[in-house]
């Protein structure tokens, strides 16, 4: 295995080693402002602000908030953020929304369905680092191949589409020849488990469901109960949402009026999915990743990460102990 290389300057800055995953309709400013006055790195897929012409307006929000707090807490500065562009050839804002974060020099930008050879050259043009996020080696080894300065790893448990491989299996493989910076996705909840990816291998975690019950998440009161009251047994992997195999909360398929235990194969509209109920697949069916029993109560995402961080650090002590 690789000995990891030091990170670059922009992810090595942070109170505690962990990104806050891009959230498809829940993740917002206020979520992104949160995470990152907390210590973490907080962002949001770039297709969440509509019209497209709100992103500009999402980005300069975060970044003159970020600006008042370095300004007020020089000794506590806040993380950097990141923007989660979708490089599917279906993504038709995909040029403006570029655009967009070139205007403000976006210092991280996360890619998912693709890898791009122009993206990356562009973003390291401003100044700003790409993280690409994969489900298996073959993938990893694409996006590094295309100018990519860093991996996601996508594992089994994690919400949305997630990966199949276990953690243990993706990092090792990985790592047996890519020393950059690497993000470990997958049922992380809880500050032992930020601990535990970092001596799999990885650089940081990547943490998306437990942030879905926050007050400042743009996710309903009944989606954020949902994630405190379930558990690992309450979530359901299926392709019929999207037509690529992701992970949802077992209560949002019930009041869908679906059979969890018996979902059909995707059809061909999938991407578009509507159940029988008029139910859709972005706003009634809820991603999360199994590690929601770490979640018991509706917490400001900085109650979160002062958790986590204490957790981290408690297990580091009993382990070093």
């Amino acid at each position: 295995m690789l000995q990891p290389k030091p990170l670059p300057e922009v992810l090595s800055r942070l109170r505690l080693p962990v990104v806050g995953a891009p959230l498809f309709i829940v993740s917002n400013p206020k979520l992104v402002i949160a995470q990152c006055k907390a210590g973490i790195v907080g962002s949001f897929p770039a297709l969440n602000p509509r019209p497209q012409s709100q992103l500009d307006e999402w980005i300069h929000e975060i970044t003159e908030a970020l600006a008042g707090h370095d300004r007020d807490h020089p000794d506590r500065p806040s993380a950097p953020f990141a923007v989660n562009q979708i490089v599917h050839r279906s993504n038709d804002r995909f040029e403006a929304d570029m655009q967009t974060c070139a205007k403000w020099k976006v210092p991280i930008v996360i890619t998912s369905l693709g890898a791009r050879e122009d993206l990356n050259h562009a973003v390291h043009d401003w100044g700003g680092i790409t993280l690409h996020d994969i489900i298996d080696d073959r993938y990893a080894r694409k996006a590094i191949e295309k100018g990519a300065d860093g991996i996601i790893a996508v594992a089994a448990g994690a919400g949305g589409h997630a990966g199949r491989w276990s953690p243990f299996a993706l990092v090792q493989e990985i790592r047996r020849w890519f020393d950059g910076p690497l993000l470990l996705s997958g049922a992380i909840a809880n500050g032992r488990a930020v601990l535990a990816a970092q001596a799999m291998g990885a650089d940081l975690a990547y943490i998306g469901s437990p942030f879905i019950a926050t007050p400042e998440a743009r996710a309903s009161e009944e989606y954020k109960q949902g994630i405190v009251d379930a558990s690992a047994a309450d979530i359901v992997n299926s392709a019929l949402f999207t037509g690529i195999h992701g992970n949802y909360l077992r209560a949002s398929i019930v009041a869908a009026g679906m059979d969890p235990d018996n979902l059909p194969p995707p059809g061909p509209n999938a991407m578009n999915f509507e159940s029988a109920s008029g139910a859709k697949a972005w706003r009634d069916i809820w991603g999360s990743g199994q590690g929601i029993g770490a979640v018991d109560a509706v917490v400001p995402a900085a109650s979160l990460v002062d958790r986590l961080a204490r957790e981290y650090d408690e297990a580091k002590a009993a382990l070093c102990g």
